[in-house]
């Protein structure tokens, strides 16, 4: 069985009974969209408030994950050091918990676990500490999806950091002894929107499926208002004229035509869809299936424990050697530098395929052995295959999708 989400310590001090739990796989509503989000307020709250945050005490850093898991519940990480793959490696401290809204603006955290050299230690009758948060309205960034600007009820997040949400600024959370305020930032991979380089193949760039086989879908993206456009301009497109394709994303369930059995570079980029209901295996789930055979897990596992089965992971083959997982409804990237199996000339597999990783341009999987195929596609074997894009149920997008062979 899958596991869901935190270790059952944390787990029993959450929001949801098991059947509770249970029940959200089969009903957990999903979000495509920002605009979606906003739609009801109290859903655009939670996910204003979710995200990543920085703080600093004298020399001290300390990073935090605040989840949102829907209705004003939230489960949250702080990382001494930074945050993940900035600052904090795994095995470093960090302590995590669950928090709620409490009032117009505060958020009352508590503790349930600490991790101290990679040893869990769970925290018994820890004091609950209330938190107070507000919004700062930068100038606008022109981000994706963002509708910002408007009234908004009293307590309300607003929207004007673009797809984003606000700035978000926790006031008097205690680190031990010492008053912290913790402001919301936004981490973008350092390869979003890279170019094709000379001589690559362009699988996907919003124009059309011409490289896949018959059944992948485009998501159109909605028509620009006020001349803004919806999506991520790619790195060095100018301000102009959209090009054609601009914005449309490709929905996850989809086959790329084969490829040449040779060593290449892959670089995807997708978006998770926002489940705060949903948990495990149901939250946004899909996975990019090298030669259709070798799963890289597509999840959202924002915060959560490393784990084969969670985001970057090949599943009962290896962890990822840190979670660098961005909150839902962020752009993020794979990179795989991919090695295929090599076979005789009777189709008996001499060598295993190797893979490289960067997840949001992290190394996760640095040259790792796959000795065999992951459950869920197809089995190895001698020919040619181009990459499957699994859908599991979930409205998982993908955009700009290259590949360059390695001569």
């Amino acid at each position: 069985m899958k596991k869901f989400g935190f270790k059952h310590t944390l787990l029993a001090a959450g929001v949801f009974s098991l059947l509770v739990v249970g029940l959200s796989l089969a009903v957990a509503q999903e979000y495509t969209s920002v605009r979606e989000v906003r739609q009801d307020a109290t859903l655009s709250r939670d996910f204003n408030l979710q995200g990543e945050y920085l703080a600093e005490a004298g020399d001290a850093k300390f990073g935090m994950q605040l989840i949102a898991d829907g209705g004003g519940k939230f489960r949250y990480v702080v990382y001494r050091g930074g945050l993940p793959g900035a600052g904090w490696n795994t095995g470093d401290f960090r302590s995590l918990g669950t928090a709620a809204v409490d009032g117009d603006n505060g958020l009352t955290f508590k503790t349930a676990n600490i991790f101290i050299n990679g040893n869990e230690r769970a925290i018994d009758n820890a004091p609950e500490q209330k938190v107070t948060w507000k919004s700062e309205q930068p100038q606008r960034q022109g981000q994706a999806g963002g509708q910002g600007g408007g009234q908004r009820p009293q307590g309300q997040p607003g929207a004007a950091f673009g797809a984003f949400g606000p700035r978000i600024v926790l006031e008097g959370f205690k680190m031990r002894d010492t008053e912290v305020t913790f402001t919301k930032t936004q981490r973008r991979s350092e390869t979003l929107g890279a170019r094709a380089p000379e001589g690559a193949v362009v699988i996907f760039d919003g124009t059309n499926v011409d490289m896949f086989e018959p059944g992948a879908k485009i998501n159109e993206a909605p028509a620009p208002q006020g001349g803004q456009g919806g999506g991520n301009r790619p790195q060095g497109q100018g301000q102009g004229q959209r090009p054609a394709g601009f914005g449309n994303t490709l929905w996850a369930e989809a086959t790329a035509k084969p490829f040449e059995q040779k060593p290449y570079t892959l670089h995807v980029e997708f978006m998770l869809s926002y489940m705060p209901t949903a948990r495990g295996q149901a939250r946004s789930n899909s996975g990019v299936y090298i030669d259709e055979a070798y799963e890289c897990q597509v999840l959202d596992s924002f915060g959560l424990e490393l784990a084969n089965n969670e985001c970057g992971g090949f599943y009962q083959i290896a962890a990822p050697s840190i979670n660098v997982c961005f909150p839902p409804l962020t752009w993020q990237t794979y990179d795989f530098d991919v090695t295929p199996p090599k076979y005789d000339a009777d189709g008996k597999k001499v060598a295993n395929a190797k893979i490289t990783v960067k997840h949001n341009g992290v190394v996760i999987h640095d040259n790792i052995t796959l000795p065999r195929e992951t459950p869920g596609r197809k089995p190895e074997a001698n020919e040619k295959r181009g990459v499957y894009l699994q859908g599991h149920g979930n409205k998982v997008q993908y955009r700009n999708i290259w590949l360059k062979y390695n001569d």
